[in-house]
């Protein structure tokens, strides 16, 4: 009887309907890829920063829960810079590429400013990092060929001869100029309308009749600097770790250097991820979750971004422990009981900030997310009429005078 049972299943489903159901639920593992359009949409912002400060963007913007948190303590602290900033944060368990950032505190405003911006960038970065790595060479392309990168008194521009990498350095190795610039402009007719890059730009940033400019030097010269150790390595495009730079730095700004201590025999290495300061921010997929240890789904419950702003059936009451972005975003550590848990997460969420109306992914959404964010609003309020109580409860672990949660 299970031999004809065997034999009838064979003969109604036909192989090459078996083998396609597997490639389906291969790729539902796999999660959708981002198509080379959409890389190039969010890579605009910072295809023309130094390639050192490049690469340093991509690694911190994988830990979007730390990117929050140290661009408060820079709000709280407003009367520090450079050496006086970087002890401030001695004692913020941060990752190396994060607390580094606290030398561009401009560019880490900007990070936290557009957070759902910087969140998909540290997700495709994840999944598809040489993707991001190419993507930053057709766009550094573009921008030459329409006249607007070239060699100038804060930069250099090289281009390789044999492999036809551009590769930008700053002037001098003591001063980092970082570029301003509108990606909608800068690289000339852009053939892609329907992904327009995104208009991200560093605070202050105002438009002028030059196309491409420079914000104001950042000395990086002194012994606590933690630039340059991140490199782009275009051989491979993939982002690499110089081990005696970033020693040097975990060395000076760390209580506990030794947790971030390279191997110094091995000078550089492929940069690594590190799960543990993603913080509970969920990954872009599952196999990208299981690379790093994680479980996507079922994840103890924990909101999506899409969740967080009323999308999806997230609703009523997730698990989860500590804050999650889209409340250190908000400038507040509460916690809605008819949202989540007792100590549950919320998800990365940009705009829910106030920091613009629309969608920093829709290009004139705005309409259907503020629809969607009412719909959630209502069944958060549902939740919380129906017993899911009114009180609100400080979230997730102890937090430092960093604004939002220095892990020790």
């Amino acid at each position: 009887m299970a031999m004809v049972l065997f034999l009838c299943l064979n003969l109604a489903v036909p192989p090459g309907l078996m083998a396609q159901g597997a490639k389906e639920e291969a790729a539902k593992q796999e999660g959708p890829s981002f198509r080379p359009e959409e890389v190039d949409q969010m890579v605009a912002p910072i295809a023309l920063y130094p390639d050192n400060l490049l690469a340093q963007v991509l690694a911190a913007s994988t830990y979007p829960l730390e990117i929050v948190q140290a661009a408060r303590l820079v709000q709280q602290n407003k009367e520090l810079k450079g050496e006086k900033l970087m002890a401030a944060a001695k004692d913020k368990d941060w990752e190396p590429s994060v607390k580094a950032m606290l030398e561009f505190p401009d560019v880490l405003l900007m990070m936290n400013e557009k957070l759902e911006w910087t969140e998909k960038l540290g997700n495709a970065f994840l999944s598809q990092q040489k993707d991001v790595m190419a993507s930053v060479q057709r766009l550094r392309k573009k921008a030459q060929e329409s006249g607007n990168l070239k060699t100038t008194k804060e930069q250099k521009v090289i281009v390789e001869e044999q492999t036809k990498v551009i590769i930008i350095q700053p002037a001098s190795p003591e001063v980092v100029y970082v570029p301003t610039y509108n990606p909608v402009v800068v690289y000339g007719a852009w053939p892609y309308p329907a992904y327009p890059p995104y208009p991200v730009y560093p605070p202050g940033y105002v438009a002028a009749t030059a196309a491409f400019s420079f914000a104001a030097g950042v000395a990086v010269g002194a012994a606590w600097s933690g630039h340059g150790g991140w490199g782009c390595g275009w051989g491979n495009n993939e982002v690499n770790v110089n081990v005696s730079k970033q020693n040097n730095f975990t060395k000076n700004n760390y209580n506990n250097s030794e947790k971030y201590q390279k191997n110094q025999n091995v000078k550089n290495q492929s940069w690594q991820h590190n799960p543990e300061n993603r913080k509970g921010a969920k990954y872009p997929n599952q196999n990208t979750a299981q690379k790093y240890g994680q479980q996507r789904s079922g994840s103890g419950g924990r909101a999506t971004t899409s969740d967080a702003r009323g999308y999806g059936s997230g609703g009523g009451q997730r698990g989860g422990a500590g804050p999650q972005t889209s409340d250190l975003s908000r400038g507040g550590d509460r916690q809605s009981a008819g949202d989540r848990g007792s100590s549950g997460r919320a998800q990365t969420s940009d705009l829910s900030r106030g920091g613009g109306k629309e969608s920093a992914f829709g290009g004139g959404s705005g309409g259907s997310e503020r629809a969607s964010s009412n719909r959630g609003s209502e069944s958060r309020s549902s939740a919380s009429r129906s017993g899911g109580g009114g009180s609100s409860s400080s979230g997730g672990g102890s937090r430092g005078g960093g604004g939002g949660g220095g892990r020790r």
